[in-house]
């Protein structure tokens, strides 16, 4: 698997995603500092949100394959300027995260990832595990198996889909 840094605000689904994708139970942890999980960087909001702070994140970039930026469909507003992607040297993706949240607007969220610069946005909620197989198939290098995949399917030609956002790559069940 590729490896992914999370960067995000606080309470934005950082480290709850980083458990979703690990099949894990989830469960409420602050992140108090930049934590190596073997294919995930799970990183602290207030990096993001802190100017001093951030230049932490331009360090730990160099030790992933892909930087993710997330944010929260409910979020009042972005913490991203736009086009922030093309000052990284790594492929940037955005994770709407909070997707069933009833006060959230995943159009607005989805929108503003993509004035970031990211390509391609993923929308999930952790709690239900809609998205999630979508962005461990971004994620998968040849030879990965992925939980619904035998060893044989792992190396066939994946069927690709689209939605209004773009193409997205579907495990057959």
């Amino acid at each position: 698997m590729k490896k992914v840094m999370l960067v995000g605000r606080s309470e934005c689904g950082k480290t709850t995603l980083r458990q979703a994708l690990k099949g894990g139970v989830i469960q409420y942890h602050k992140t108090q500092y930049i934590n190596h999980y073997d294919v995930v960087i799970d990183t602290p909001g207030e990096y993001a949100e802190t100017h001093t702070l951030g230049r932490a994140l331009a360090l730990y970039s160099y030790e992933c394959d892909v930087i993710a930026l997330l944010l929260n469909s409910a979020e009042p507003f972005s913490l991203y300027p736009p086009c922030v992607a093309a000052t990284a040297n790594r492929p940037v993706i955005g994770i709407v995260t909070q997707i069933d949240n009833p006060k959230g607007n995943v159009d607005r969220a989805h929108g503003w990832l993509e004035l970031a610069g990211c390509k391609p946005i993923f929308h999930v909620s952790s709690y239900t595990g809609e998205g999630i197989w979508e962005i461990l198939s971004y994620l998968k290098e040849p030879g990965d198996v992925l939980p619904w995949e035998t060893a044989e399917e792992a190396e066939q030609p994946r069927m690709v889909l689209s939605n209004k956002y773009g193409p997205l790559s579907r495990p057959d069940n």
